[in-house]
């Protein structure tokens, strides 16, 4: 089966191609398909991830997979949240992400730095689908005070896994593909995958 991902983002590509790898699912990139990205006007994680999947679908006519992530932190009020991508103005600026969650938590103590990943993985059989299948995952940490590691991408150095003692930019990709947000999505969602067959 020959699914459109609705992003042009090659992490989250190469992430989700490997956790689908025995799914019998071909992702194809929206990018190779000539797909724009959409502007993301959605109040909410799923409301974002149903606008990007609706519009891969209509323009390519195929099935669309789309999600939608962020990092919420708690003494942040749960920001950066929705604008996790662009939270210090340009869309994609990991590095200066960074910067202002870390300038914004400057002085805050490792007891109060609590924060999670979370995404929402929409897969529609066709842009008009009126049941769409939504899988979410969170996981759970705290942000570091400086960047640890340098694997991963986005926030992924400076969050710190808590049951495993290791930053998301230090975990191995083996565990990683077990315990992050994306993956848990991912496994919510391919539980649900004979809904798409059937």
């Amino acid at each position: 089966m020959r699914l459109v991902l609705a992003s042009s983002n090659a992490g989250k590509l190469a992430e989700l191609r490997d956790l689908l790898g025995d799914t019998g699912i071909e992702l194809v990139a929206q990018t190779d398909l000539g797909v724009e990205d959409i502007e993301e006007t959605g109040s909410t994680f799923v409301e974002n991830a149903l606008l990007k999947a609706r519009h891969a679908a209509a323009v390519t006519g195929l099935p669309a997979l789309a999600d939608d992530s962020g990092i919420c932190v708690d003494a942040l009020g749960g920001a950066p949240g929705l604008y996790s991508a662009r939270y210090a103005g340009r869309h994609g600026d990991a590095q200066a992400n960074i910067d202002k969650l870390l300038g914004a938590l400057h002085g805050v103590p490792d007891e109060q730095r609590s924060a999670h990943f979370y995404a929402v993985i929409v897969l529609l059989r066709h842009a008009g689908d009126p049941r769409p299948i939504i899988a979410e995952g969170v996981w759970n940490g705290r942000i570091l005070h400086a960047r640890q590691g340098d694997r991963g991408f986005g926030y992924q150095p400076v969050f710190f896994d808590t049951e495993y003692g290791v930053s998301a930019g230090e975990i191995e990709d083996e565990l990683k593909n077990r315990v992050s947000h994306r993956a848990r999505a991912l496994a919510a969602l391919r539980a649900r995958l004979p809904e798409l067959r059937g």
